[in-house]
């Protein structure tokens, strides 16, 4: 579907939009943990299967979001940012869950004014931000189930 993108021109705002998610989705701090990594290890056993898979999802989500791009006509420009959570692996995991739903609640409000921004965008766009915003808001509402 994404990869057939019909569209002769995209416009600068669709593209940015894009992109400024892309570099939130590849500097997420769901991304550094990675599977071994203290982040994952110090998780209750009811939360280790949820947090994978929310890695496994941020790096999903930034392909996708990066094949959009592409489709579009444009070139997939992120900012690498410095990982800032490097000082996260000496705390407590009961410390790291409710940063764990900030940054989930960040991501949410991230998609929510792309998608404000964007309304004229192709419905393909549209759809794709949804669904990927669709699924943190479901991993927020696991992750504050967790932390009550």
């Amino acid at each position: 579907m994404l990869d057939s993108l019909a569209m002769p021109a995209a416009t600068a705002a669709v593209v940015d939009a894009l992109n400024s998610l892309l570099e939130a989705e590849m500097n997420s701090i769901f991304r550094f943990m990675e599977a071994g990594s203290p982040y994952l290890d110090r998780a209750t056993a009811e939360l280790r299967k949820p947090l994978s898979e929310m890695v496994a999802q941020s790096h999903r989500h930034a392909e996708t979001l990066a094949r959009t791009i592409d489709a579009l006509g444009a070139v997939p420009l992120p900012r690498q940012l410095l990982p800032e959570e490097q000082y996260l692996s000496y705390l407590s995991f009961k410390f790291l869950l409710p940063k764990l739903i900030e940054a989930k609640k960040l991501m949410i409000r991230r998609y929510q004014n792309a998608l404000a921004a964007i309304k004229d965008a192709p419905p393909e766009v549209l759809h794709l931000l949804r669904s990927q915003m669709a699924e943190h808001q479901a991993d927020l509402e696991t992750l504050e189930k967790a932390h009550a």
